[in-house]
């Protein structure tokens, strides 16, 4: 389990790195596109920053199966620490059957499951899941959309993470000041409209890449983990099962010496 868990954290890892850099890099331009200088009006409706905040839905990613670590465990605490810091109602989209478990376990709201995605994800798969979380978000029954999910940092540290999907809110701080304005054909407006669901995906399928690349090193390390606690465990059985044999060896070696000296006393009486 360890050398298959190995395998496909190398392959996760290397998806995930490998679409790092463009999901971080468009989420710059639309936020830049959403905070452009001069704009008046909203330009679409998943920028909208509500001033009450009634409903909060959290994304919630784990895995289908245990022998992982502490993975699942983490992410879980994570995201009921945050939603207990909410005042607010939280509800909750599962991925993966422990944060299904969970969520049931505890009589949270559950507004859709899924399980059983594969460990190589495609963006077919975050289909059905972006479609409702933006839906619940423009219908209102969601004022904000956060997604928890862990971070691949390397093999040994992949780090819980809590952070909005919803509404995409502009870079105001990393861009006052910036003198640059883009020009764009026809207009923000058209833009926005085709790019941002496409762009709300693009991070559930980022997130799904990072949990599965950090469930597959936290498997890899729980698996060596076991391997050498068993080996260490084998170790000691066998040496308590030789001091066991030599214990008897002994016992019996003393009984046949001692029957030999009464046998021997019996013949010279």
């Amino acid at each position: 389990m360890e050398m298959i868990a190995a395998s496909k954290m190398r392959r996760a890892q290397q998806a995930t790195l490998a679409s790092r850099a463009y999901a971080e890099k468009s989420w710059e331009v639309l936020t830049f596109l959403a905070s452009q200088p001069g704009r008046s009006k909203l330009l679409h409706p998943l920028l909208e920053e509500r001033h009450t905040i009634n409903s909060i839905l959290v994304v919630l990613v784990t895995s289908d199966r245990g022998l992982c670590g502490a993975y699942n465990v983490n992410i879980i605490r994570a995201a009921t620490d945050f939603a207990r810091q909410q005042n607010k109602p939280v509800r909750f989209i599962t991925i993966g059957q422990r944060g299904a478990n969970f969520a049931a376990r505890y009589g949270k709201e559950i507004v859709a499951g899924f399980t059983g995605l594969s460990d190589r994800p495609s963006i077919l798969d975050v289909g059905p899941i972006s479609k409702i979380a933006i839906d619940e978000f423009l219908k209102g029954q969601a004022d904000e959309v956060y997604i928890a999910y862990t971070d691949f940092v390397n093999t040994l540290v992949q780090r819980p993470t809590v952070r909005l999907l919803l509404p995409i809110r502009p870079a105001r701080e990393s861009r006052e000041g910036a003198s640059a304005v883009y020009l764009y054909e026809p207009d923000p407006e058209t833009i926005l409209s085709s790019v941002l669901p496409r762009f709300t995906e693009m991070q559930i399928y980022q997130a799904l890449l990072e949990a599965v690349a950090s469930e597959q090193s936290a498997r890899m390390v729980a698996m060596r983990n076991a391997t050498d606690n068993a080996h260490e465990l084998i170790e000691d059985l066998t040496l308590a099962m030789n001091k066991a044999r030599q214990a008897s060896i002994t016992k019996e070696m003393l009984e046949i010496a001692g029957g030999a000296e009464a046998q021997r006393q019996a013949r010279a009486a």
